[in-house]
């Protein structure tokens, strides 16, 4: 009799550790590989991405260091354990083709999100997904902000000859949302029947310090000749701020304008502060709620849709996230 008890212990025993080897047996698996961790609007994306996935999923993120070669081999290793599906910030656009080749052959859904494939590439398998955001569309608001704030403040133009003289902080050559923010920022202020002149542009990599580098090389060569200030992105903006602020600007009313975008957290900061003119909101959180909402449906066998994203599905391979205008009249209730 005193062995009954024991008896009925083991047995519990054996069944919770079956209980417990099932279940996780049964748990979906997200292979995610970031371009580079550092990358402060991708540390974003990350966290909602996170957050979207307590208690359904669970995501294993690596860093790919901003290397293909890296993110490839990553790669490799995911579709080695048999996740249930990939989640890809492609250090390289060009290379989604290969990586898409080899999710396919091992039946393993792929989720791009931030950085385009060619559109070519991602209808080659009904399984291949992008989450992003237009660049085309992120340029056009930049060019209004600047617009708007042209229009409003006519000593802005120091020479008055009616045209803008500008200069231009550009994210990672090849990259579509540098290429596209730069060109739609400028042909958007040209539209509204602004003449511009560019005095110089130059690549900062999306890198702060790189930013405020290149902005004091542009003082250096250009000086006050310079009107306004465009960055791809509200990390080489806020660079760009600090090197203006040491050439003296942003003290006794001698302003700069300068706009980015993402709506990062330190520039929303810069806003309240009155150093950065504007910013458009490259939405971090839905990008990362969209990524792992495609992602886990189809880790399910399920086909991504409205009723199963809580996204619409664009031409059956794209989840498109709008951008917004920010300024500091309009900070607080735009977010």
């Amino acid at each position: 009799m005193k062995q009954f008890p024991l008896a009925i212990l083991a047995l519990t025993v054996a069944t919770s550790s079956g209980c417990t080897k099932k279940k996780a047996s049964s748990e979906v698996v997200i292979g995610s590989a970031i371009y580079k961790y550092d990358d402060t609007f991708m540390s974003g994306v990350r966290s909602a991405m996170s957050t979207a996935a307590e208690g359904k999923a669970k995501i294993d993120f690596v860093d790919s260091a901003n290397q293909q070669p890296i993110q490839s081999e990553k790669v490799d290793l995911f579709l080695a354990k048999k996740v249930n599906a990939l989640a890809i910030n492609p250090v390289d656009r060009t290379a989604a083709s290969v990586l898409i080749e080899k999710a396919k052959a091992a039946n393993t859904p792929i989720v791009f999100f931030n950085r385009e494939p060619m559109p070519e590439d991602l209808k080659k398998w009904d399984k291949a997904y992008y989450v992003g955001a237009k660049a085309e569309e992120s340029g056009t608001l930049m060019g209004q902000i600047v617009v708007d704030y042209w229009k409003a403040h006519p000593e802005a133009d120091k020479n008055k000859d009616g045209m803008i003289q500008y200069v231009m902080l550009m994210g990672e050559p090849g990259h579509q949302d540098a290429e596209l923010r730069t060109q739609f920022s400028v042909k958007a202020i040209e539209d509204s029947g602004i003449k511009t002149q560019k005095l110089a542009q130059d690549t900062a990599m999306w890198d702060r310090v790189r930013g405020q580098e290149k902005m004091a090389a542009f003082l250096g060569s250009q000086g006050d000749a310079i009107e306004v200030v465009m960055a791809n992105n509200d990390d080489m903006a806020l660079g760009a701020i600090e090197a203006l602020k040491a050439s003296g600007y942003f003290k006794d009313k001698k302003f700069m304008p300068v706009v980015g975008v993402d709506a990062t957290a330190a520039a929303m900061k810069a806003l309240e502060d009155g150093t950065l003119l504007g910013t458009v909101l490259n939405d971090a959180k839905n990008q990362g709620q969209a990524t792992f909402a495609v992602a886990y449906t189809l880790a399910q066998g399920k086909t991504p849709d409205k009723a199963t994203t809580g996204y619409d599905i664009t031409d059956g391979h794209y989840i498109w996230i709008p951008y917004q205008k920010i300024t500091k009249e309009n900070r607080q209730t735009a977010m």
